[in-house]
């Protein structure tokens, strides 16, 4: 499994949930997600939505291991990226 096209949220978002990144993933050498979505709950925990489709269906749903397993390489993968205003997490 690998994070690819990780993007930092410029704008979190107005609701309760926010939005800290989008990304695409390479689950096998045989299969690509595009657009995944890395969220923070309002009690801080992290989550990561598929895309939608047109209508507003979900367009793939993980397995809660599978889910975990995507949530932690998306959090690994952002710790030390260039947020969107130029700086990085370390900073």
């Amino acid at each position: 499994m690998q994070v690819l096209n990780l993007k930092p949220a410029a704008n979190p978002g107005g609701g309760a949930m926010k939005l800290i990144a989008q990304f695409d993933l390479a689950l096998s050498g045989d299969v690509r997600i595009y657009g995944l979505k890395l969220m923070q709950t309002p009690s801080g925990q992290h989550i990561v939505y598929a895309p939608n489709g047109n209508g507003g269906r979900r367009l793939a749903t993980f397995s809660p291991t599978l889910a975990t397993a995507i949530t932690q390489a998306a959090i690994c993968e952002i710790k030390g990226h260039d947020t969107a205003d130029g700086t990085t997490s370390k900073n």
